[in-house]
């Protein structure tokens, strides 16, 4: 439940090394009263499963004005306990709000091709209905419930938490694959999380995915590259697969236009008496969140720096808030090292009543051991404070944040097929992600998010959706997958948003100037087909497959495994100059990518040492991390006899 309340504070101006001394006056919030929010009445009963076969639950069914099917009980039922895990996570299950949903969803995935689950931040989707639908029986026979997630980081704490509420292992009846990471038990496993790229890759060994009998992308609003592509292949395997389960889940997704994509009319009469088993038309169910009130406050004026009005904010709330975590969002890992480098200089300058803050940062390249600090509860007496990129916007759950600084800026993908350069750009975010952010707040007890953009700009400028990574990213990888799954006419392919032409004619022409296209644009061979099967991008894949003809296979899988981590490096605070020093060990004047070479030798010659990595500000588990993947190449190019 969100609303604005008034609220101004101010704290003097923070300086920012190496910046302007910021214009404008001391952050200052204010916002209009509060806006009532209308509430959707419903009620399932809980008094047995819906298992497929079944009949249906004696409930009506009506649509409101939003596109969101609204359940309405004639007569209450008693809870139903799945009888897996701990009684108090069993307790925590039931008290998230797609708990009264849950008979209702598994009916609609009987009845439906397609459901498309509209879920508030918090309600519980991401981890509650993989089980639901276990506890129903689509996973007996041998049959898989996958589950997609746009980030590496959300598949593996989603399926870790489910694991835990299960009562089994990680990797046993759930488990979870990432590229170059596979956590599966074949023959044992129910419930499976992946990456949407991953369940790409599947299809290129089952096309129509017979493995599986229900298959949730979740956080589909994201719009990622491979989550369109994931929902124009599952829409055509659809047409073939009449029994395929499909469930569309997001908190902010436009359910609407998503239903007319999936809205398959098969005209095919061999294909009718299939479609006598579920409806083709999709259904749009709407689940509450847990109902506390998240204010939002806005800046009275829009601030010149908003990293310094994050930080600003911070302290501000430190003094004026009751207890309680802080999640601030920022755009990347420069943003977020500076911040913290400011925080942690004001809690030594302002003295003893600072001290209880505990910054942390939060971004995908982050350490394992570092990731695992957010998670975990602060001391007594201590506040988290916890600053972000917009990996902390969906999936990630951190259950003690009260208060959200939200700066309105996120690092986007950009691509201009003129130049044929891609680059991160920081660009405003959508009023989606907006919504997103604050709902981080209010997990525990009611919350705030403070906005350090104004009202007005929010109402009158914000743009409602983001663009879809679809419209602004190079697709030569995108193309190159739909080639090798037999997809010829790219240019007929039904996307849920199409690309541009001029992006689309650019990668085909990098295809066939590589070699892995030929004048028909389809796949050679063997080039591209080879190309097609290594789990890399194109151009580091072709690099691979021809460093046999020069002798130096040994060191490219070597190069192209350091390529496939984020950073082999961890940047400390306050200690510049030895860290410069250390990278200066290794550099070589070949470029980087002789360096990684050398960091490979010493990570070898010293005993794969954590404490060698310490000294070197090397990521130990990134490392490892590498030479991982490079056995699994190794592999790869030994199927394809290249080694």
């Amino acid at each position: 439940m969100i609303s604005a309340v008034p609220f101004v504070g101010r704290l003097p101006p923070l300086s920012r090394p190496g910046n302007h001394q910021p214009n404008s006056s001391p952050v200052q919030f204010a916002a209009r009263p509060p806006r009532p929010r209308r509430r959707r009445e419903a009620a399932v009963a809980m008094s047995r499963f819906w298992r497929p076969g079944s009949d249906k639950p004696t409930a009506a069914i009506v649509e409101d004005e939003e596109g969101g099917v609204v359940f309405l009980q004639s007569s209450a039922g008693s809870s139903s306990s799945s009888g897996f895990g701990y009684a108090s996570l069993e307790r925590q299950r039931q008290r998230l709000p797609v708990y009264k949903y849950r008979r209702a969803i598994l009916y609609l995935v009987e009845r439906h091709a397609t459901t498309i689950i509209v879920g508030e931040t918090g309600s519980g989707k991401s981890t509650q209905i993989p089980q639901y639908l276990k506890e129903a029986g689509w996973a007996e026979g041998g049959r898989l419930i996958g589950c997609t997630q746009p980030r590496r980081l959300a598949v593996q704490t989603v399926a870790s938490r489910v694991a835990e509420e299960v009562g089994v292992r990680l990797g046993e009846e759930v488990g979870y694959t990432i590229r170059f990471e596979d956590q599966t038990n074949p023959g044992m496993t129910m419930i499976k999380f992946l990456t949407d790229g991953v369940l790409i890759r599947e299809m290129m060994e089952d096309p129509l995915l017979t493995k599986y009998s229900v298959i949730m992308v979740d956080e589909a609003h994201e719009r990622s590259i491979s989550t369109d592509m994931l929902l124009g292949l599952l829409k055509k395997i659809q047409r073939r697969r009449p029994d395929l389960r499909l469930i569309i889940s997001s908190a902010t997704i436009e359910a609407r236009s998503m239903s007319t994509f999936f809205n398959i009319r098969r005209k095919n009469s061999s294909l009718e008496s299939a479609d006598r088993l579920s409806n083709p038309e999709p259904a749009i169910l709407s689940v509450e969140g847990k109902g506390y009130t998240v204010e939002i406050h806005y800046v009275e004026e829009p601030v010149s720096d908003y990293l310094l009005a994050a930080v600003n904010t911070v302290l501000l709330i430190h003094e004026k808030e009751p207890p309680g975590d802080i999640l601030v969002f920022l755009t990347g890992q420069d943003d977020i090292d500076a911040a913290t480098k400011l925080l942690n200089e004001e809690i030594q300058h302002r003295g003893r009543h600072y001290l209880d803050l505990l910054i942390l940062p939060l971004y995908s390249g982050l350490p394992r051991g570092d990731q695992d600090l957010i998670f975990a509860p602060a001391s007594k007496g201590k506040r988290k404070v916890v600053i972000s990129t917009n990996i902390a916007e969906t999936s990630l759950t951190l259950e003690g944040v009260v208060y959200v600084v939200d700066s309105g800026f996120s690092k986007q993908k950009c691509y201009n097929p003129v130049s044929d350069i891609e680059s991160l750009v920081v660009a405003p975010i959508s009023k989606a992600s907006a919504r997103q952010r604050a709902g981080r707040a209010g997990r525990v007890r009611p919350g705030k998010c403070f906005r350090l953009y104004t009202e007005e700009y929010h109402l009158n400028k914000m743009q409602s959706e983001g663009i879809p990574e679809m419209q602004r990213s190079n697709l030569v990888s995108c193309i190159i997958q739909l080639k090798a799954l037999g997809i010829d006419n790219i240019l007929g392919f039904d996307w849920p948003a199409s690309p541009s032409p001029e992006a689309m004619i650019r990668a085909l022409e990098v295809l066939y100037s590589l070699g892995i296209l030929d004048e028909d644009a389809k796949l050679t061979v063997p080039l591209g087909l080879q190309v097609a099967d290594i789990p890399l991008e194109p151009m580091i894949s072709k690099m691979l497959l021809s460093a046999n003809n020069f002798g130096c296979s040994d060191e490219i899988l070597t190069i192209a495994a350091f390529l496939s981590v984020q950073s082999v490096w961890v940047s400390m605070r306050g200690v510049k100059k030895e860290f410069d020093e250390a990278k200066l060990r290794f550099a070589a004047a070949e470029g980087d990518h002789v360096t990684f070479l050398n960091i490979y030798k010493g990570f070898h010659q010293f005993g794969k040492s954590s404490q060698w990595c310490y000294k070197n500000f090397l990521n130990h588990q990134a490392l490892k991390k590498v030479i991982d993947i490079r056995e699994q190449l190794v592999r790869v190019v030994k199927r394809e006899d290249l080694f």
